[in-house]
């Protein structure tokens, strides 16, 4: 049996902002908006090349047995790229306040391109989610 992530929820103040943000900001290709009972609606974006999306809710109550995450309350979402100066030059052309490209090396966080697979950069969205990027080798396909 396979079991895949194909949907994380991202908790947001302001639907239309959030998908602004995540549709011209950064990007993502908004796949969903649609109002899914009274007062409660979902818009779903994708990033490019990904197969997993994420749910921006409005007035959605918790499924029963879970909690609800606050606004700003999510950190560490992970996008993976093979190219991080590109990618973060596009954000930026795109308005993007995005942090330098960073590594962790033996004296910590420094300023630049480091070995494979320790190259980083990170943004929130305008909640203050928090998103890190990552420079990988090669696409998940060919890895």
């Amino acid at each position: 049996m396979n079991m895949t992530l194909e949907v994380v929820p991202v908790p947001v103040t302001d639907l239309d902002r959030a998908k602004e943000f995540y549709g011209e900001t950064c990007g993502f290709r908004i796949d969903v908006d649609n109002e899914v009972a009274p007062g409660i609606r979902v818009v779903q974006a994708t990033p490019p090349g990904s197969r997993c999306s994420i749910a921006l809710l409005g007035g959605m109550p918790p499924m029963p047995g879970t909690r609800r995450t606050e606004p700003g309350a999510l950190h560490g979402l992970q996008l993976c790229v093979t190219d991080i100066e590109a990618a973060r030059a596009r954000f930026v052309e795109r308005g993007l306040e995005v942090s330098p490209v960073m590594h962790l090396g033996p004296e910590g966080w420094q300023e630049g391109k480091g070995d494979t697979w320790s190259t980083f950069m990170s943004f929130e969205d305008p909640d203050g989610n928090g998103w890190v990027v990552q420079e990988v080798p090669a696409e998940l396909s060919e890895r």
